[in-house]
């Protein structure tokens, strides 16, 4: 069974854990180092031959089209991140609009192929911010990764259906949805598809929860951002404790870890997971 392994190419410092104290104003004069960590991940999937979906931001985008060229060429799938990284559920309607649309031209244009798929930024299609799913309908998405079927402070749906299946918007269109996976643990649930969950979580836990979901019938979606392989970036002493430790927490493990995840599993594109599914 293939799994679908994605990535979301963005930056340490666009993260929404540091927005607080990160005024995205000031993105500009940080240090970049998102070209040299998302080449390390390539190269990684290139030595396990793996492809996989890159979620690419738009104002990263703009600034690395060499990047996403490459991305392309490697054989990669790219899908949008959105523009700015902004939670849905702080964005008018017409503000979202606006920015999906531009950033999905702009993607299109740099790699010379079509964009279907959209993941939010830090998963903020919630129940407030559900109208969304009908601007993606209209603006070409046939696919959205966007849905966290979990409680978490900044996200989440905890009643959302927790595998790849065609969901309803509120207006009545038809849109494949990949959800982020979660494995039961009794009546628990266990964000076991990467990230800061990836870095937290003893390995064996994530390989345990993951294959409970194979082993139930089910395909999986893995996660990461190319600053999770960083253990030496900038750090930004300012912010909260609890995000400090969140953001910077095992970022040595992560490529060792990745590198085992690649060869105990298999994955492929998020598209071809789903239109292996019929859902495309």
């Amino acid at each position: 069974m293939k799994n679908a392994f994605t990535i979301d190419v963005e930056d340490y410092y666009q993260v929404e854990a540091f927005a607080g104290v990160v005024d995205k104003k000031t993105w500009p004069s940080y240090e970049s180092r998102v070209e040299n960590n998302t080449r390390r991940l390539l190269d990684l999937l290139e030595a396990r031959a793996v492809q996989g979906t890159f979620f690419v931001l738009g104002w990263v985008a703009q600034r690395h089209r060499g990047l996403i060229q490459e991305i392309a060429a490697r054989g990669h799938e790219i899908a949008s991140h959105g523009m700015s990284h902004t939670l849905v559920y702080t964005q008018s309607p017409q503000v979202f609009r606006e920015e999906t649309r531009s950033s999905k031209a702009l993607i299109e244009d740099i790699c010379q192929r079509p964009v279907i798929g959209y993941r939010a930024a830090t998963y903020s299609i919630t129940q407030r911010s559900l109208w969304a799913l009908d601007i993606l309908h209209e603006e070409g998405f046939q696919y959205d990764s966007s849905i966290f079927p979990m409680r978490h402070d900044r996200y989440g749906i905890p009643d959302a259906h927790p595998y790849p299946h065609t969901l309803r918007t509120p207006a009545g269109y038809s849109l494949a949805e990949f959800p982020i996976s979660v494995s039961r643990f009794g009546k628990f649930k266990l964000p076991v598809a990467g990230g800061g969950y990836f870095r937290l979580f003893p390995y064996a836990l994530t390989k345990w929860g993951l294959g409970q979901i194979n082993a139930a019938g089910h395909e999986f979606v893995f996660y990461l951002h190319p600053w999770e392989v960083d253990p030496q970036q900038p750090r930004i002493a300012r912010a909260h404790l609890l995000s400090r430790v969140r953001h910077y927490l095992n970022l040595a493990r992560t490529h060792p870890r990745l590198d085992r995840l690649l060869q105990d599993f298999s994955f492929t594109t998020m598209q071809d997971v789903l239109r292996t599914k019929a859902l495309l």
